[in-house]
């Protein structure tokens, strides 16, 4: 088994050549622009930027659609988004490129360069080398810690997360499995930091932005005023859509920028998909072959998901320096996506034909994001095997097939049902917390009801309730994403509360269920005339 799982590695490391050419003509400008507002029929966009390059060349770039739904102003091929996660596998060639400059190595342990450094088994903190920060098998849960960067803006430091990391338990072994991560990225930006002499953000705009002529991307500090024409996040309330997380007129630096908190336009992103198709000279001066074969060397195989094998044939799946590999009939692709409270993006390249698409929503996109990338997939790969937009939409929207003897998803209770409990009921939980990782939280009395407020994440206060006899922390602000199951616990004079996601299946970002709060204090004495 590990000589087959090293012969995958080893075939994804140098590229997959195309078992067969299902196309020989290129997809023209008519079939990507039905594709593109078929998706936004179907799923009600506020807006979008579409681009296409084919054999090197950039043959469609569109907006559509508004930044801020109903504003009037256009999305333009200027436009930024927040690309999300699309930022790792920037932070990942600032580190190629200090490699390359000798001024660290993949291997090196992360301790040389960040003493501060632990997780939560010695051994590991030890053993963790640059290049395990950035291919999710360090053996934390998924989205471990995820608390301490979203929802945005909060107090946490990237000082803050790496002295964090020590505390949260591993749910698998170092490098024995695949699990989706955000706060090693974040380490890899410090490590970055120290290695390079500058901060992340100076350093990202010095050794990609400025020789890649990136001229919109945004990370750090800026104002909207200064940076031209801004995507707005937006949801959904029912039919309607909603801006929501809205930008204020000065943008905060903010902790995550390592793993998910670039901007960029289209342009920029096409240009940063270019680089990685067809370099020019100076781009391979930029980074050489030996440092981009490194960046899309197999690291981590990941599991491939049955739709993957009944869409697009999958056989493997794999995780490199912030890009992930995988076969799709019988082409090698490298792409990435990202994720980030209103905004879906993606960029999907297939080195072998020099091409690839990106694009950048601003709305509740998830879906739209995997329907709107698979047929455009498509018209490159298997156009003739196509379901087009309206029918993986419908395929996507099936229920799941039953897997044998696997328990029926439990239905949620109506959170509409939940009575706010009087302070007096819970008297006994009243007082201040502490997690070790998440720092200060304070459940007291707001006149006759209870309050859940954290500290260090301003937007994370709410009301605690009643439902099925559980009590249940309803969040205030809509930028929080998952309510939360409490249960408290006593232990002689420990008092303990502990917290789970009220969906099951919600997102993986809100970990509650990595909390181990202690009451370490009474509620604070309201000052007088206050």
């Amino acid at each position: 088994m590990k000589c087959l799982v090293a012969a995958l590695l080893l075939t994804f490391s140098i590229g997959v050549p195309r078992v067969a050419q299902a196309a020989d003509e290129a997809p023209d400008a008519q079939a990507i622009d039905a594709a593109v507002r078929a998706t936004i029929d179907r799923y009600k966009l506020p807006g979008i930027a579409v681009g296409v390059m084919e054999d090197g060349k950039v043959t469609f770039a569109r907006g559509y659609g508004e930044t801020v739904f109903g504003s009037g102003d256009p999305v333009t091929t200027k436009t930024l988004f927040k690309i999300a996660s699309n930022s790792k596998a920037m932070t990942a060639a600032v580190l190629a490129r200090l490699v390359q400059q000798g001024k660290l190595r993949w291997d090196d342990p992360v301790v040389k360069h960040l003493p501060g450094f632990a997780m939560h088994d010695p051994w590991v903190t030890r053993h963790m080398t640059v290049s395990d920060l950035l291919v999710h098998n360090s053996g934390l849960p998924e989205g471990g810690g995820d608390l301490m960067l979203w929802p945005e803006p909060n107090l946490f430091t990237r000082d803050d997360i790496v002295n964090g990391l020590r505390y949260i338990k591993p749910a698998y072994g170092f490098r024995a499995g695949y699990a989706y991560d955000n706060l090693l990225y974040v380490v890899a930006g410090q490590v970055a930091a120290a290695a390079g002499g500058a901060s992340y953000e100076e350093l990202l705009r010095r050794e990609v932005f400025k020789p890649l002529a990136l001229e919109g991307c945004r990370v750090g500090e800026f104002r909207l005023t200064d940076a031209g024409s801004v995507a707005q996040p937006h949801s959904r309330d029912g039919d309607k859509i909603v801006r929501t997380r809205g930008d204020a007129e000065l943008v905060p630096e903010i902790a995550s920028a390592p793993a998910g908190g670039i901007r960029c336009s289209l342009d920029d992103m096409l240009a940063w998909a270019r680089n990685w198709l067809v370099p020019t000279d100076a781009q391979k001066q930029w980074l050489g072959d030996a440092q981009r074969a490194e960046m899309w060397k197999a690291r981590t195989p990941m599991p491939v998901s049955q739709r993957q094998k009944r869409w697009d044939r999958t056989h493997y799946y794999a995780y490199a320096y912030g890009f992930r590999l995988a076969d799709v009939d019988g082409e090698w692709t490298v792409s990435h996506t990202g994720t980030l409270g209103g905004m879906y993006s993606m960029m999907m390249l297939l080195p072998d034909r020099r091409s690839g698409f990106v694009f950048m929503i601003n709305g509740d996109g998830s879906s739209a994001r995997t329907v709107l990338g698979e047929a455009l997939l498509k018209l490159f790969t298997a156009p003739e095997a196509s379901l087009g937009v309206q029918g993986y939409a419908d395929d996507l929207a099936k229920p799941p097939q039953p897997i044998a003897a696997a328990p029926a998803k439990a239905k949620l209770p109506d959170i509409a049902r939940r009575k706010l409990v009087a302070a007096e009921a819970l008297r006994d939980w009243l007082g201040t917390w502490r997690d070790p990782w998440f720092g200060e939280v304070r459940i007291c009395a707001t006149g006759k009801e209870v309050e859940w407020r954290s500290l260090k994440s301003p937007k994370m206060h709410g009301q605690i309730g009643r439902l099925d006899g559980r009590f249940l922390l309803v969040w205030d602000d809509e930028a929080v994403d998952e309510n939360a199951w409490l249960d408290f616990a006593r232990q002689g004079d420990v008092r303990t509360l502990r917290m789970a996601k009220f969906d099951p299946q919600g997102d993986f970002s809100s970990d509650y269920e990595d909390l181990a709060l202690t009451r370490v204090g009474d509620c604070p004495t309201a000052k007088p005339g206050g």
